[in-house]
Formats: C-alpha cells, sequence, structure tokens
C-alpha cells in the first residue's frame, strides 16, 4: 500500500488535471467549475495554479505549499477509489482524494453550493 502511495504523491498534478477537466466536461461541466474546486481546496489562484502545471509539480509539492487547504474540508464524506475519504489516515492521500471526490460530485451533476460546503 505504501508504495502505491509514494507513487500518487510522485505523480505530477499536471498529468492529472487534463483528466479532471474531461471527467467533468463529459458530464456537461467545465474546467472554470473544476478550477473554482481546485481553488476552494487549496487557496491557490489562477496565477499560481499556472506555475503548478508549467513545472509539472507533483502531488506532494501541490498539497505540501498550497496557500491553504480549506477549513471546510472535513465535511467532505463518502466513498472514492474504494476508500472513505474522512477514514483515510495519510494528510496528504486524504487531500488527494479529496479532490477526486470533489471532481467526482461535480461530474454527478451536484450544485457548486453542495459541492463547495456552502451552508
Amino acid at each position: 500500500m505504501m508504495k502505491n502511495n509514494e507513487r500518487v504523491f510522485a505523480m505530477s498534478f499536471a498529468s492529472v488535471y487534463p483528466l479532471y477537466i474531461q471527467k467533468a466536461e463529459k458530464k456537461e461541466r467545465t474546467k472554470v467549475e473544476v478550477d473554482e474546486i481546485i481553488f476552494w481546496l487549496t487557496g491557490y489562484d489562477e496565477v499560481a495554479l499556472q506555475r503548478i502545471l508549467d513545472q509539472k509539480t507533483d502531488f506532494r509539492n501541490f498539497f505540501g505549499e498550497a496557500p491553504q487547504l480549506n477549513p471546510n474540508a472535513s465535511l467532505i464524506k463518502g466513498v472514492i477509489c474504494g476508500y472513505r475519504v474522512e477514514e483515510i489516515e495519510d494528510p496528504l492521500m486524504q487531500q488527494i482524494r479529496y479532490l477526486d471526490k470533489l471532481i467526482d460530485e461535480l461530474a454527478k451533476g451536484k450544485a457548486m453550493e453542495k459541492i463547495l460546503r456552502k451552508n
């Protein structure tokens, strides 16, 4: 299991980002919404995201250098890739799965205010 985590942590965010967009667009959602989710979760903005994509930053540094993980991220619950996100013990893997889960919710047609855990 650990080796698998390391492989994921070393993946460049830029290699996965187009897949998030593809997944969203297949379900009539947009890149703008994907970016909004990323900004909400990490505190990055457009300029910083572009730099991450250009520099092929890996997931470890993508989350490690994030300006601020959203305090409401702990409200993200449910199953992604067979794991309950709220029960994942490795903090970095949990953050990666939070993002996967939010993109999944977007693709499933959930309203943005629900995805962004607004009351």
